[in-house]
């Protein structure tokens, strides 16, 4: 009987933090928990509408979106590399250099928009048609195609409120200040639903525009919640000292930016890999059919509803383990991330549940063919049983990206993808006849091998280091 006190007593003192300690992690997860939710909700009732109109229109749609999706990746990527840095120069209390860090972010931000917006508009078409296959009876691809086109047009403009939102919103969150973020994500979600009701179907003398409509209406929302990061930023320096004097030029230190290319390339590279990686996976997928690609669409959009809680805990872990580290508390550091880990992974088997159950419905909302909506229904649950593992998955990455150790991370993230997962799906959904159900189910248990590598990986404790130390 002690001896079972003695074990709940130390597992108590491993896994389960004090209310300080959940009182810092709410804090700062809440809001970034608002503000996924709200973005993936906004996507929900984009695909509601457009699925309205009919399958080629949400298949074009969601094709292009899967695009956009690689960009919004390489944008984080871009802007993660720096912002290892720049929240464990704020957890020391050094504000020039995250003024270096947040320099950086913008340079690199500039750059990666260029190369999108010409990947669009030398080679939009060509992408669309990868995803695009005469398989299966649902859908006219070639209608599909003339749709993701209209789309892609439009939501070029759209990628540069987001990516210099993006690198205005990171700077903030290494504050701690998650709630700014959220706030402008919530007024871009309500610009963006009325506006979709309007633009899609027409409301007056405003004619329906269909996935036109969608597009413009995303694409003004992105610029209003970029207005606003960037006005309050600028507004409240007393919060942000590191942006005064951010513009006066581009220099940065010569050893912050070699150290900041060193940490931050491969953190990029991962990011871009990763993000390709999974649109790969589901191109795998789509040589099975139109009928595939919508209802891939459906249920990635309703999963990533519910993936928002375990998604946006481990970002909460860069922030909090990463401060940590800047401030030179490594026994705090590792002691803390281990209940980060535990609390994040046991809120998700909770949602997963709660999703396998309530998420089988949600198809139903969509006016499409029901052999989409099974399909997609069957791919929730899939997604719902492997939600805990990609949780402590995606935990381990944010723990060893911390510590700055980028160059594990990316063997841990895009080759583990690229060397295993791409070829098995590749194999599985091209050259057998396994119903694609059972090949997404295959692919997803993957993800089994990766958490037991990051297991490892985090207890060897490799990621324990402070990487600002003596840098002015």
């Amino acid at each position: 009987m002690v001896r079972k006190m003695n074990s709940l007593a130390n597992f108590k003192e491993k896994f389960i933090g004090d209310k300080a300690f959940y009182k810092r992690v709410l804090f700062i997860a809440l809001p970034m928990i608002g503000q996924n939710a709200i973005t993936s909700f906004v996507s929900f009732l984009d695909n509601i509408m457009v699925g309205m109109i009919g399958t080629e229109q949400m298949s074009g749609v969601a094709i292009v979106n899967q695009l956009i999706f690689v960009f919004n990746i390489c944008i984080f990527g871009g802007v993660s590399g720096a912002g290892i840095f720049g929240t464990q120069f704020f957890g020391k209390g050094d504000y020039e250099g995250q003024k270096y860090t947040f320099r950086f972010k913008v340079m690199a931000s500039a750059v990666l928009l260029a190369i999108a917006v010409l990947l669009g508009v030398f080679a939009g078409t060509e992408l669309i048609q990868l995803y695009l296959s005469d398989a299966g009876d649902v859908g006219n691809v070639e209608l599909a195609l003339q749709y993701g086109k209209d789309y892609l047009a439009i939501m070029l403009f759209g990628l540069f409120p987001f990516a210099f939102g993006q690198t205005y919103v990171s700077a903030i969150r290494e504050t701690g200040h998650t709630l700014i973020p959220m706030i402008a994500g919530m007024v871009a979600m309500l610009t963006n639903l009325v506006l979709d009701v309007v633009l899609i179907f027409g409301l007056g003398p405003i004619p329906a525009l269909g996935v036109r409509g969608a597009a413009i209406a995303t694409v003004i929302a992105r610029f209003v919640e970029c207005c606003i990061v960037i006005i309050w930023t600028h507004s409240h320096k007393k919060q942000n000292p590191y942006i005064v004097g951010a513009y006066r030029n581009l220099y940065i230190p010569s050893n912050i930016l070699k150290d900041i290319l060193i940490k931050g390339t491969p953190l990029m590279l991962n990011e871009m890999f990763w993000a390709t990686g999974m649109a790969a996976i589901v191109q795998c997928y789509a040589v099975r059919g139109l009928e595939v690609v919508a209802a891939q669409n459906i249920s990635s959009t309703i999963t990533n509803l519910f993936n928002t809680v375990y998604l946006q805990l481990g970002g909460c872990i860069s922030i909090i383990i990463g401060q940590l580290l800047g401030a030179g508390k490594i026994e705090e550091a590792k002691n803390t991330n281990r209940k980060l880990i535990f609390f994040n992974v046991s809120c998700c088997v909770g949602i997963a549940l709660l999703m396998m159950v309530v998420g089988r419905w949600f198809p139903n909302i969509y006016a499409t063919e029901e052999s989409i909506k099974e399909l997609a229904r069957n791919f929730i649950v899939i997604a719902a049983a492997v939600m805990p593992l990609n949780a402590f998955c995606h935990c381990t990455y944010f723990t060893l990206r911390s510590g700055g150790k980028t160059v594990v991370t990316f063997l841990f993230d895009s080759v583990y993808t690229w060397v295993l997962v791409i070829p098995v799906a590749t194999f599985l959904a091209k050259y057998t006849t396994l119903p694609i159900v059972f090949v997404f189910f295959l692919v997803q248990s993957l993800e089994f091998v990766k958490a037991i590598i990051g297991f490892f990986m985090v207890k060897s404790g490799v990621w324990l280091q402070n990487i600002v130390e003596g840098k002015e």
